[in-house]
């Protein structure tokens, strides 16, 4: 297959499930799996409670299921990647942000803790500021801090 094919099959594939996930959380659907759930209840007694009665709705939400547990991965990721390049922009865009937190999501956990605890530092020197609106990146508050305190 070559690339052109597959690039078309992949936007194709990429508008029907945004199409599909869009509408699975609508009202409409929800109101539809009731009622599929509905009639299959009310047709128990007509096939005797039988085991394929009870197959045929296994079999459905089954499929369902990991069919939706692909599409909605598939949505939660581009949603990911999307909320982070926005959220990098803004973080390059901002005079004094800290870059190191641009694409901070591909760090190891390790790295993260390291960056959470450099964070806490500032929480608690932010408390300490008297200037609510006062931010800044965490070698900034250290220094200003230090300052501050020997001033006094």
């Amino acid at each position: 297959m070559g690339r052109a094919q597959r690039h078309g099959l992949g936007r194709v594939l990429e508008r029907f499930s945004s199409v599909v996930i869009r509408w699975s959380g609508t009202s409409s659907a929800f109101s539809i799996a009731f009622l599929v759930v509905i009639v299959w209840g009310l047709t128990g007694p007509i096939f005797g409670y039988s085991d394929t009665w009870q197959l045929v709705i296994n079999t459905g939400t089954t499929i369902v299921t990991f069919l939706m547990v692909f599409l909605l991965q598939r949505a939660q990721n581009k949603d990911a990647i999307a909320i982070q390049l926005k959220l990098n922009e803004l973080v390059a865009a901002m005079e004094g942000a800290s870059n190191r937190l641009i694409d901070v999501e591909d760090l190891s956990e390790e790295e993260l803790e390291v960056l959470r605890e450099h964070y806490a530092k500032l929480v608690v020197m932010a408390r300490r500021d008297s200037r609510l609106t006062s931010s800044h990146t965490v070698e900034e508050a250290e220094l200003r801090h230090k300052r501050k305190h020997r001033r006094k």
